[in-house]
């Protein structure tokens, strides 16, 4: 199971991103998909999620209304769309999978991999 973030990078407030989780070495189509993000002394925190079959999403309050996941599974990729960018999203994000082949609703904080992350810096 492979799972690659990229997209990061430095961005003003306001301003906007998108990340990317290619996947590699499973089937997507049965995996929930989700963003984890670790900003540096602070503690990981779920994002957002997207479920296997239906599509149905999950967002922290403080990113709803301005972060979208989608996902493409015939590209093997996730996306999540960032917009209106605060300095608090300042970390690295990390994509994650949850086996889950009847998924209707995902769950941000569960998973069985994650990939390495890629960095987020918004500044004020």
């Amino acid at each position: 199971v492979q799972l690659q973030a990229s997209g990061g990078g430095l961005v003003q407030a306001g301003g906007s991103l998108r990340l990317s989780c290619a996947t590699a070495g499973f089937n997507l189509d049965y995996y929930d998909i989700g963003w984890f993000r670790q900003a540096p002394g602070k503690e990981r925190e779920g994002v957002s999620c997207i479920s296997s079959k239906n599509g149905s999403t999950f967002y922290k309050d403080s990113v709803k209304g301005r972060f979208t996941i989608s996902r493409d599974n015939a590209k093997n990729t996730v996306y999540l769309q960032m917009n209106n960018l605060r300095p608090e999203d300042t970390a690295v994000y990390h994509c994650t999978a949850d086996y889950d082949p009847y998924g209707r609703t995902c769950k941000v904080n569960k998973y069985n991999y994650w990939g390495q992350g890629t960095e987020v810096t918004v500044s004020s």
